[in-house]
């Protein structure tokens, strides 16, 4: 096995079997839910107009779409994602809403052979906090990058601000034994939680101009769909999928009763605590 495929193994698979599947299947809440992101990603990564755009972990392709309908006609976006069910997704959706100056391309962004000086701007949202090794990622994003294109990505805080997105894993703990903390130098939702360490990376792998944004955003997620994603997604839902009936059925309603305090008018409300990171190719 070549190192490139070596590379983010562990990443690859989950995103083509358990994780890509449940977000395929949660599309329709999670692009809600995702939207003030996205739109707060374009509205600071390509303020300055670009023509060519890539798109890294772009998942199903709300923000490439995005990106695409910005840049006009005239221009063009490019995503790049692991995950074969999400990109099959973004194709049809592509297909589907006439969006012609798209393109995405199944890939890791930390080994892929992009086209040297190719982008004059890169996005991602929640994409980049997944890489093993960031440095490598970034060097090589760099290298698809003009000089002088705008780096812009989102990427969560540290868990202690963003308490809705450990109360699944605090319910679910004291009865999904295979359960761990995540380890915060590991890949993974909070890998990015420490500004500094993001500042070093960018840095060492020859970005410039780095500023890190602590940024706020109210987000909610309708009643009806609040079940099905918090035991769908992510750690607790890797972990509900390997265990008997019965712990289940004693898992979910644990869960389920641990967000009762978001609840407000038909929707679980949260802050969303993030970083908006900018830097300069």
């Amino acid at each position: 096995m070549n190192p490139a495929q070596q590379a983010n193994r562990d990443q690859v698979a989950l995103w083509n079997e358990a994780s890509g599947r449940a977000w395929v299947e949660m599309q329709g809440p999670l692009d809600t839910m995702l939207a003030p992101f996205g739109a707060l990603l374009i509205e600071h990564g390509l303020s300055q107009q670009p023509r060519r755009v890539l798109d890294v972990g772009c998942g199903w392709g709300a923000t490439t779409f995005a990106a695409a309908r910005r840049v006009g006609p005239g221009g063009s976006c490019v995503g790049v994602d692991v995950s074969a069910p999400l990109l099959e997704l973004a194709e049809k959706r592509a297909r589907a809403e006439r969006i012609d100056n798209v393109s995405f391309v199944r890939a890791d962004a930390q080994t892929h052979a992009f086209e040297p000086n190719d982008f004059d701007a890169v996005i991602s949202r929640f994409g980049v906090m997944f890489f093993d090794d960031p440095t490598a990622a970034f060097i090589n994003i760099n290298r698809a990058a003009r000089r002088g294109a705008v780096l812009s990505f989102v990427a969560w805080r540290s868990p202690a601000e963003n308490s809705f997105m450990t109360t699944a894993g605090r319910a679910a703990a004291p009865l999904l034994p295979s359960l761990r903390p995540p380890d915060p130098n590991a890949p993974g939702q909070f890998a990015f939680a420490d500004a500094d360490k993001v500042r070093r990376i960018l840095e060492s792998s020859g970005w410039s101009s780095i500023e890190t944004r602590s940024t706020d955003i109210a987000v909610s997620v309708a009643q009806r769909d609040l079940l099905e994603y918090v035991t769908k997604l992510g750690p607790v839902g890797i972990a509900l999928a390997d265990v008997d009936e019965p712990t289940r059925t004693r898992t979910v309603a644990a869960v389920h009763a641990a967000f009762a305090p978001f609840i407000r008018d038909g929707a679980a409300r949260f802050n969303a605590a993030v970083w908006l990171v900018r830097a300069r190719a």
